[in-house]
């Protein structure tokens, strides 16, 4: 059974994602997002008509950013942090059609995470609570997602898995 070009991507076929994240892995308890989970994403398929023409192969580039802040107050003097986070990282993606009209896939991203904070608020205060700090490094995640097309140009998505958030939900568009 061979499969449309316009259920799984093609060899050649490029997508461009775009999406917003829910449930971020960054923050916690008396943190508040000033930016949401956001991401944009490349892919282009290598490799077609895999496992009997029901599966395929693409590549591409993650770019995901979230900011939030921390906030407290002692002796009615605020202070806190803001955070910021940037991930990029090259992705390899597995797609195999399990329902008709909808592109399934599964992959791994290996990149870079850029996580920063800056302290804000009282003068008075700073030498009490530390100054900010930064830890970036090399990161990796492993996803899987699904992309329904409504048209021959533009879909819609949903990916779970460990990168920006937990959820991501966006459009898709194929150049």
């Amino acid at each position: 059974m061979n499969v449309s070009a316009k259920d799984i991507i093609s060899k050649g076929e490029q997508v461009v994602k775009l999406g917003i994240g829910i449930g971020s892995y960054y923050g916690g308890d008396g943190y508040s997002s000033s930016i949401p989970p956001i991401s944009a994403s490349y892919e282009k398929g290598i490799l077609e008509g895999l496992l009997g023409g029901k599966a395929s192969i693409g590549v591409g580039g993650y770019l995901g950013y979230s900011a939030n802040k921390w906030e407290s107050s002692f002796n009615n003097e605020m202070w806190g942090y803001k955070y910021s986070y940037l991930i990029l990282g090259a992705r390899g993606l597995f797609h195999y059609q399990l329902v008709k009209k909808l592109d399934t896939y599964a992959g791994l991203m290996l990149g870079y995470n850029v996580v920063s904070s800056k302290y804000y608020g009282s003068d008075a205060i700073a030498p009490y609570v530390g100054s900010a700090s930064s830890a970036s490094g090399i990161g990796y995640s492993a996803f899987a997602g699904a992309r329904y097309n409504f048209n021959k140009k533009f879909g819609a998505y949903a990916e779970i898995g460990y990168g920006i958030s937990a959820l991501e939900l966006g459009v898709s568009i194929k150049l």
